[in-house]
């Protein structure tokens, strides 16, 4: 059975690129038109809606930032929220004394999660928005009830007249049986009244119903769908490409998801998801010249390649049958061994940590490479930096004289002596302070003074928790200086004449405008003083790391902020000797010795974007 839509191209203009027919051929199977005569002649629909062409956000978004996720602990998106963003797309060197228990760091994965939660008990207020997060839905969608069931047309109607006939509601609808995970010949029926009640099927409306059906796996309708469309516009909008790729890379017709691809290219760069779904495709088929080169060609375009890639190629891997992959391709099974390490120096060199997931299936592709005798366990390191499996020292934390000296002048360039650095200080100021550096000894401790005065909450002992900090490392025998604002030195309930005067005793101590910001000034006096030197404070300096020019000198920066920052533990109490967390050792990064590998990997979904793994996957060569 067939019916002829017809569709005004005005109204979908900014979805397709305008085709040299206005009309849609779409088959009965797309849905149920046992309502409708033989053939119908349907009005234009006048619909438009100005955020429709918008460009998809996936490839935009899923480029990491120094190889680590915005999202936090990079998570992967799966399923129907997945489908959402198609559809959306087109719809809009001293060590201190620690205690024998091993404090954890402030960069440990889930300490940021662990304080927010103790901070929130202590309060013991939870708002009723954090106990229920949002869910993103089309506007007015949780507000109609899907049926459990096909409708007539009639029903329908009912349905939408005892809802108050709103505007949109065959989109809410859509989008209702959408999120309940509903039947598709319930869709079918909604598409059927909406033809029957408006004389015409918006391009929106197709599109979410698009949606359901790749989300669905209910790729025959899909398939449907693709010849209407195929069959009036040459060219598809971002979203609708993203769905069809999807659902063709599933089927048997997945060499048609690399011409919508080669589409694509011609006039936006695809996905890291786009192409994610056909590299699995071709893994599946026993292509791997195909994979491999879609994977090159997403690197190529500085994309960072999703989780399930990795775990696809490292998976497929097993798949493969070498003796006939010879005789038909150009490729070796070393070769393709070679492949796959690369992918962990990838992981290396832009400091991205696989999910669990992933590791195993890193554990699982070197287990299965007997002939090499290679042996893995899930771990974790010492303090000392050693790997408690093999015993193998991990990569230091400090950095090396190269390293150190490239992000000094970096530091001294973008962050000291950045455009905006005089909307912070001035000219005057910071030629002060360099002076008062270049006339002190080298400093080991640079204290940020009212960050660390204020730890405590009691705000009328700020400079006695300042003294307290400074006391302990000047026992310690250490050069310290002390960053602080003029405000301090008034004396005040807050700021004790008698504290401040000892406390210039036992530090040298320079003291800003009220109105400048301590940062900079921290960095400098810490940089300029060598590589053995620490700072303190809580201060995780992300928006001074985001100043750095790229990737590698962003992850040198959080490398040696690592190496360098002391955090107070706990609260400061007058009497009590004060504690700090933690300095690692060792950086946690991927590593390799040529007999061993060492991967850190995320084992919780607490992990903010600057914090780091606690859990490994070591590899090595059984001798």
């Amino acid at each position: 059975m067939i019916i002829k839509v017809g569709i005004c191209l005005k109204s979908v203009q900014p979805l397709f690129y305008q085709g040299r027919s206005g009309f849609l051929t779409m088959k009965a199977a797309l849905w149920n038109l046992t309502q409708l005569p033989l053939t119908a002649q349907f009005l234009c629909t006048r619909h438009t809606n100005p955020k429709l062409g918008r460009r998809l956000t996936d490839g935009q978004n899923s480029r990491q930032t120094d190889g680590q996720p915005g999202l936090r602990n990079g998570a992967i998106r799966h399923g129907k929220e997945e489908m959402k963003d198609d559809m959306e797309g087109s719809l809009k060197s001293f060590t201190l004394r620690q205690r024998s228990s091993f404090p954890k760091s402030v960069f440990a994965a889930g300490t940021a999660k662990r304080t927010a939660e103790m901070l929130k008990r202590k309060s013991a207020v939870v708002s009723k928005d954090e106990e229920k997060p949002e869910t993103r839905t089309a506007r007015g969608a949780g507000k109609v009830k899907p049926p459990d069931r096909p409708l007539s047309v009639a029903e329908w109607k009912t349905l939408k007249e005892a809802g108050g006939n709103p505007q949109r509601f065959d989109i809410q609808m859509m989008c209702a049986l959408f999120n309940s995970g509903a039947e598709l010949d319930i869709a079918k029926s909604l598409l059927t009244f909406v033809a029957m009640d408006t004389g015409t099927l918006s391009y929106e409306l197709l599109l979410r119903y698009l949606t359901l059906c790749v989300s669905g796996g209910h790729d025959a309708e899909v398939f449907d769908v693709y010849d209407i469309i195929r069959g009036s516009f040459p060219s598809l909008d971002t979203g609708a490409s993203s769905l069809f790729i999807k659902s063709f890379s599933r089927t048997a017709r997945w060499r048609e998801a690399v011409e919508i691809l080669n589409e694509v290219k011609k006039v936006f760069t695809p996905s890291p998801r786009n192409y994610g779904d056909i590299i699995a495709a071709a893994l599946l088929h026993g292509d791997i010249t195909t994979a491999w080169a879609l994977y090159d060609e997403l690197i190529g375009k500085g994309l960072n390649p999703h989780q399930e890639t990795w775990i696809n190629l490292f998976k497929g891997s097993g798949q493969i049958n070498w003796v006939e992959m010879k005789m038909a391709e150009n490729i070796s099974k070393s070769n393709h061994q070679e492949r796959l390490l690369g992918i962990l120096l990838y992981m290396r060199n832009n400091q991205i940590y696989p999910q669990h997931s992933l590791a195993s299936s890193i554990r699982t592709w070197f287990e299965s490479l007997t002939e090499q005798k290679w042996a893995a366990s899930w771990t974790t390191a010492t303090p000392e930096g050693l790997c408690t499996c093999c015993g193998s020292e991990l990569e230091s934390i400090q950095l090396t004289s190269e390293e150190y000296q490239q992000l000094k002048d970096r530091v001294m360039t973008d962050i000291i002596q950045g455009r905006d650095v005089f909307n912070k200080t001035t000219p005057e100021e910071l030629e002060q302070f360099k002076a008062f550096v270049k006339r002190k000894p080298a400093f080991d401790v640079v204290i940020d003074g009212l960050n660390v005065a204020n730890i405590n909450k009691d705000k009328s002992k700020q400079s006695e928790t300042l003294l307290a900090v400074v006391s302990e490392l000047e026992r310690r025998g250490l050069v310290v200086l002390v960053l602080g604002r003029k405000h301090m030195l008034r004396p005040s309930r807050s700021w004790e004449r008698h504290n401040m005067n000892l406390l210039q005793q036992k530090a040298h101590c320079f003291f800003t405008e009220n109105i400048s910001e301590d940062d900079p000034f921290l960095l400098y006096a810490t940089l300029h003083s060598g590589n053995h030197c620490q700072f303190v404070s809580r201060d995780l300096m992300r928006d001074h790391k985001a100043c750095l020019p790229d990737g590698v000198t962003r992850r040198l920066f959080f490398k040696w902020q690592r190496g360098h920052q002391l955090v107070v533990d706990g609260h400061v109490a007058a009497g009590r000797r004060v504690r700090f967390q933690s300095i690692p050792s060792y950086d946690t990064i991927v590593q390799t010795s040529g007999d061993s590998w060492h991967v850190p990997y995320d084992d919780t979904l607490d992990r903010s974007t600057y914090e780091v793994p606690q859990r490994w996957l070591c590899l090595s060569k059984k001798h």
